[in-house]
């Protein structure tokens, strides 16, 4: 053990001896991807913020990805022919910008579509005959199809916000009514908490429904398992092959858009004796992932993976919102999952520096905690990132609907410093996520072995930090609101 650990770190050490110097790319506001030398020194008078010695690692990363939606393909589609292949080209070529391989997309309406629909509102069609994909078929299927002529080998996974409304004990594809979003009746708000009142402001959502919004009968659990295989089997004949699949969007978000609220009973009951089955038995290849978690309520998510019947179940556990906040102690009871991110936060249509430094952090906290997959929401939207429901969101590129241009944000910088130095098969090595000190900082080795840096500095002061590399130092002193990338020659 001890040789093997000194041939790999002579390993490490000769490639630096042959690499004295890295490229340092520096993003501030107004003046991105700025790049010079920056030399390796073999001493240091401060203390190291990381160091690595080795080749062990936390998880060999797989895909970067993003989400496909109406209302993104409605942005698209307002620019000019030329400016579309090119954001395209960008977002999913490999030798684009951000290089995704990895595609969402949601099975039903989700809150980015023009509007609520499923695809079987048939009320009592327990034999899916009336099942189609027909709606699919003029606004998300050719998006994905302009995304595959970039990158025909994109994989994809699914989930739904809501099952068919019929589905449903409220019979509404939302859980909450809204009277300005939607037209649900309010008296039907009571079925989530029955008056009950057990609030804990500390934790996300504050109360937890007493009721499971999908009709917990037999010929439900078994229709809507077999629905989920009709919807794959649909994108398949589209040249569209999915990958893996969750059984809900945010199964704890209460949302006056499509949303569908489930308890830990019912979460178990479908997947371990319904849906997984059925996966199992129809499209034995597609994996079923426990997800998207939205809640930082441990003991609720702890319920669910302690059934004896997950690993069975589950290939793996995806994260999202407040759900990131537990990842690491799952993670640390549960270490035989795969994880992955599965939708960056979005925030509140402010497409600012603030904005993309939330969203390098993110990064640094999802990946450092294990996740080898990493998924962000809308890609691009128009104007103010308005939603159907009146939820204004960033996105990484926006569009002017009056003159018809298109402006990168700040926030598709901070990706652009990860993906293109994170590819594929890269292994994360360190990490530091110091939110008091705003300076996260991750090392990794890419499949050629160079090793990078990345670190932010949320200050507004300029802000030194070491970091030790085998016998090496590289010491910096990172501009005030910066974002950085450091790359071996």
């Amino acid at each position: 053990m001890k040789i093997t650990f000194l041939i790999i770190l002579f390993s490490i050490t000769s490639l630096l001896v042959k690499a004295q110097t890295l490229t340092w790319t520096v993003s501030t506001e107004g003046n991105t991807w700025q790049q010079s030398k920056v030399k390796l020194q073999s001493k240091s008078s401060t203390e190291p913020i990381l160091e690595v010695n080795g080749d062990e690692h936390i998880v060999t990363f797989k895909a970067w990805g993003t989400c496909f939606n109406e209302r993104g393909w409605d942005a698209l589609n307002l620019l000019p022919r030329e400016e579309q292949e090119s954001i395209l080209k960008n977002l999913f070529s490999p030798s684009g910008d951000l290089q995704f391989t990895l595609g969402r997309f949601s099975m039903n309406a989700n809150d980015y579509a023009r509007d609520w629909y499923s695809c079987d509102e048939v009320s009592g069609d327990f034999q899916l005959k009336y099942f189609n994909i027909d709606r699919d078929k003029t606004t998300l299927i050719p998006f994905i199809k302009a995304a595959q002529e970039q990158n025909p080998k994109l994989s994809f996974w699914i989930s739904p916000w809501s099952p068919p409304s019929w589905m449903k004990i409220n019979h509404y594809y939302s859980v909450v009514s809204n009277d300005q979003y939607n037209e649900m009746d309010p008296k039907m708000n009571f079925l989530l908490f029955e008056g009950l009142e057990q609030k804990d402001n500390s934790v996300f959502p504050h109360q937890i429904t007493v009721n499971n919004y999908f009709i917990q009968e037999p010929r439900y659990l078994t229709t809507y398992a077999n629905y989920f295989c009709k919807f794959i089997s649909a994108y398949q004949e589209e040249g569209i092959n999915i990958d893996m699949v969750m059984f809900q969007n945010e199964p704890w978000s209460y949302t006056p858009y499509p949303g569908c609220a489930w308890t830990p009973e019912g979460i178990i009951q479908f997947n371990a004796e319904y849906l997984a089955p059925a996966l199992k038995k129809q499209h034995p290849d597609v994996k079923l992932y426990f997800g998207t978690i939205n809640t930082n309520r441990y003991d609720v998510v702890d319920q669910v993976l302690s059934d004896p019947r997950m690993p069975e179940t589950f290939d793996g556990v995806g994260f999202q919102w407040e759900g990131g906040q537990i990842l690491p102690k799952l993670r640390e009871k549960y270490p035989n999952y795969k994880y992955v991110q599965t939708e960056s936060e979005c925030g509140w249509g402010s497409f600012d520096w603030g904005a993309a430094e939330h969203t390098f952090q993110l990064i640094n906290h999802y990946l450092g905690n294990g996740c080898e997959e990493y998924t962000f929401w809308n890609a691009i939207l128009s104007d103010d990132g308005i939603s159907g429901w009146g939820w204004k969101q960033n996105a990484l590129i926006r569009v002017d609907s009056k003159t018809k241009t298109a402006t990168y944000t700040p926030e598709y910088f901070a990706v652009k410093h990860y993906t293109q130095y994170i590819t594929p098969g890269s292994k994360i090595l360190a990490f530091v996520n110091n939110k008091d000190e705003k300076t996260p900082v991750m090392i990794i080795k890419n499949p050629q072995g160079k090793l990078s840096i990345f670190a932010g500095n949320f200050n507004y002061e300029a802000k030194e930090i070491t970091v030790k590399i085998g016998t090496k130092y590289l010491e910096v002193n990172l501009p005030g609101h910066s974002l950085n990338s450091f790359q071996m020659n």
